[in-house]
């Protein structure tokens, strides 16, 4: 069995593997205070949660966009499994062109969503990944990745429009009735779920403008499930883009 980490700025998502099945997948909060140790027991309870004993564990491959905590994680694993993670960065076979004017700055999640997407979608290509910041990115007709863009993530509007005003409350993410809305509540509901899921819609349509064609479109990420059904494109949505993504990577490297 290979575990896989994506570790995000808000949460950290595990998976367990056996081939190409996913046997669990859970999530634990990302928290830069927690000691390698802490990690252990975390990643330790997660497996007993499945009955999967740490000798069952053969590999493992991190994602990290949190460079203090990628090292902490490494180690954890390390103590608890006794293998050695690969981590996404330099050194590991992707099978991606990467045309940016600083390859070096991609974000790990962002060249596992794109190896993940080429492989099991194709190209031409647009991934939204809606997590602490949702991302919109685009590999071209040859496979290459060649940018995109990067938005406030759904949470961090809704807590940024709270935050910075006096009378607007909490709300919950739940579609109102109406896209015009009666009341502050639904107003604010609707404003950030049809106001990101339009903001997807617009930007498709400019990538697909200036790109000259057509683009096969998948959403992933925590917020994919409540925005991407108000969308007006057909958009696949697939939760497990980033561990899939991971596996493949690995394979990679192993194979």
């Amino acid at each position: 069995m290979i575990l896989v980490i994506d570790m995000g700025n808000t949460n950290i998502e595990l998976g367990g593997f056996d081939g190409d099945n996913i046997i669990f997948r859970e999530r634990i909060s990302t928290d830069l205070q927690k000691t390698e140790l802490e990690y252990a027991v975390l990643i330790q309870t997660v497996l007993g949660l499945y009955h999967i004993k740490e000798g069952q564990i053969k590999g493992c491959i991190i994602s990290s966009v949190v460079p203090p905590l990628t090292h902490i994680i490494k180690t954890a694993v390390k103590k608890l499994l006794s293998v050695t993670p690969m981590v996404i960065g330099a050194g590991l076979k992707t099978g991606l062109n990467i045309k940016l004017d600083d390859p070096r700055t991609l974000g790990a999640d962002l060249v596992v969503d794109s190896v993940a997407g080429m492989t099991l979608y194709g190209t031409p290509l647009i991934t939204i990944d809606m997590g602490t910041a949702t991302t919109v990115t685009v590999l071209d007709k040859e496979g290459s990745y060649i940018g995109g863009v990067i938005l406030p993530g759904v949470i961090v509007s809704l807590e940024s429009l709270v935050s910075k005003t006096s009378q607007l409350p909490r709300v919950s993410l739940a579609l109102p009735k109406s896209v015009i809305c009666k009341n502050t509540v639904d107003c604010m509901k609707s404003g950030i779920i049809n106001g990101q899921a339009s903001q997807i819609d617009g930007l498709i349509e400019r990538f697909e403008d200036e790109l000259g064609y057509k683009c096969t479109c998948v959403a992933t990420g925590g917020n994919s499930k409540v925005i991407i059904p108000r969308c007006k494109h057909d958009i696949i949505v697939d939760a497990d883009l980033m561990l899939k993504g991971l596996k493949i990577i690995y394979d990679k490297n192993v194979k």
